[in-house]
């Protein structure tokens, strides 16, 4: 079914006289806590990034977006592109939600063999697969109110037309059974839908995205502490420095996060279009993020061989607080992209994630940070524009208890990042951080286990008015996690406790906001 304007219109009408919420205009994008240089929506509620997929120069963005209020309300998928990663362009509306029900995350993918049909001439579709939320089913007994459709579009994903023969993936009877991602699988010449299905991960196949043959599933009730599974990707990557290649799944879960609530974690295995068989127990839990708000990421489709990488985004929230953060025009920012990598370890293979290269544009001045032996608490430097920057430097041996680096404001509130050498754990402290009366799950320590220990790292930190992500040892580990200062970070400082830490050279780099 094609969506008109009169349907769309309809249901904005019924949904602003069950839910109210105003509509809201002319956001500047220089509101208190907005990210200037992370992608936000211009307005209202966002959460999990959707349908990421390249094609003809543009990356595309979409996300669960409730486009009349800053909470979650009946999701729609807003709509964003970027031909550099970095800056955005906000378009309309992509997906309403229709007489199947609300149109929940997905993927998307380019047909290019047009095995759907839908393509016209040498134009491929670009096609959208999603899960419909039936709101009055979910309100009836019985389990099946969630089912998988798809829509095409052939202008570049400006508008799009809904498959009259949704849904195309019926509800086997799991309640949570959502968030499909599609792959072509070249060793079998098909498409491969990987879901959630509450506790486990269920697996399609398809010759033409329209007709669905379950394959297999895995882990059923292997992680009951992590809760309902959400946003499953399954994709190959090669393992740095060999000719190897191996799949890895990536899959949220509603909570059991290492830090508290939401996660994500990932498993190595292989795949043969059937079936993904782990190199190690389910149960074995491997983090993408150990921070509190890096939730529901996935990574994008039909990125050119020539570029090759592994590029993923995820939403900077967590489902403890997202609903109550102090932000009222707008809600919620996503990670920056990131490219993904799988390496041989001590422990195994891991999976790390480095900000893309292209962040590198949005450098306007560079400050060295010379080396430097620190003991107590010693200012870098002052500056109001410290809120966003990007800092980098090395950590060489040293005897000192906890080393960190501090980012505060004149009200006295900092956020922290410290080693402590005697536990091996990096720390991240936000209980100063500004305003946290919100969620009683926010404010805290978070504690990231660094495995073999060392003294010698590499850190570099974006901060960006409301987040900082940090990535060590080249993306090895890595946090992502939000705060509210209520008033601009302006004091950049170095501490080392009980002993001396050596800090290599360094650099802080301003950053330039990425909106117009």
């Amino acid at each position: 079914m094609k969506t008109t304007k009169r349907a769309n219109h309809v249901w904005v009408l019924v949904t602003l006289v069950v839910l109210g919420g105003p509509r809201l205009l002319g956001q500047s994008f220089e509101e208190p806590h907005r990210p200037q240089f992370h992608f936000t929506p211009e307005e209202a509620w966002m959460n999990d990034p959707n349908g990421m997929v390249y094609y003809d120069g543009e990356y595309h963005l979409f996300y669960q977006h409730y486009p009349y209020a800053s909470v979650w309300g009946p999701m729609h998928w807003g709509h964003a592109v970027s031909t550099d990663l970095v800056h955005w362009e906000h378009l309309p509306i992509a997906l309403f939600p229709d007489e199947h029900g609300l149109i929940f995350s997905g993927s998307a993918v380019i047909d290019w063999n047009n095995t759907s049909g839908f393509g016209e001439g040498d134009t491929p579709p670009m096609i959208a697969i999603y899960t419909y939320h039936n709101m009055v089913g979910e309100r009836t007994p019985g389990e099946q109110f969630q089912t998988q459709g798809i829509a095409y579009s052939l202008d570049k994903g400006r508008t799009w037309t809904k498959y009259e023969g949704n849904p195309v993936v019926p509800n086997p009877g799991i309640r949570d059974f959502r968030d499909p991602k599609v792959i072509w699988h070249e060793g079998t010449q098909r498409w491969i839908m990987i879901l959630a299905a509450k506790d486990r991960l269920q697996l399609y196949t398809s010759p033409n995205l329209k007709d669905w043959t379950f394959a297999s599933e895995l882990g059923q009730g292997s992680t009951p502490q992590l809760g309902v599974w959400e946003c499953p990707d399954l994709f190959p990557l090669q393992v740095e420095g060999t000719d190897q290649q191996k799949w890895v799944i990536i899959v949220s879960h509603g909570g059991g996060g290492p830090n508290g609530g939401s996660c994500t974690r990932y498993m190595v295995g292989d795949f043969d279009g059937s079936t993904f068989t782990p190199d190690h127990p389910v149960e074995q839990i491997n983090w993408l993020d150990y921070g509190k708000d890096n939730y529901a990421g996935v990574t994008w489709s039909d990125i050119p061989e020539a570029d090759g990488r592994r590029l993923f985004m995820g939403w900077m929230s967590n489902w403890e607080y997202a609903t109550r953060v102090p932000t009222t025009e707008w809600r919620s920012a996503m990670t920056l992209p990131r490219s993904l990598h799988l390496r041989e370890t001590d422990r195994g293979l891991r999976l790390a994630s480095k900000p893309v290269e292209e962040l590198n544009a949005l450098r306007t001045s560079t400050t060295d940070i010379a080396a430097q032996t620190v003991s107590g608490h010693k200012q870098v430097m002052k500056d109001a524009t410290l809120s966003e920057v990007e800092v980098s430097f090395d950590l060489a041996n040293s005897d000192s208890h906890s080393f960190g680096v501090e980012l505060a404001n004149e009200a006295g509130e900092y956020i922290r990042v410290h080693y402590d050498r005697a536990s091996s754990l990096i720390i991240i402290d936000r209980s100063n951080a500004g305003i946290m009366d919100f969620s009683p799950a926010f404010p805290g320590l978070h504690y990231i286990p660094i495995d073999p220990p060392t003294d010698r790292m590499d850190w570099h930190i974006y901060f960006d008015e409301s987040s900082l992500e940090l990535f060590v040892n080249d993306g090895a580990y890595v946090v992502t996690d939000i705060f509210f200062p209520t008033s601009a970070f302006s004091q950049l400082s170095f501490f080392a406790f009980h002993g001396a830490a050596k800090v290599q050279a360094g650099k802080v780099h301003r950053l330039e906001r990425i909106w117009d």
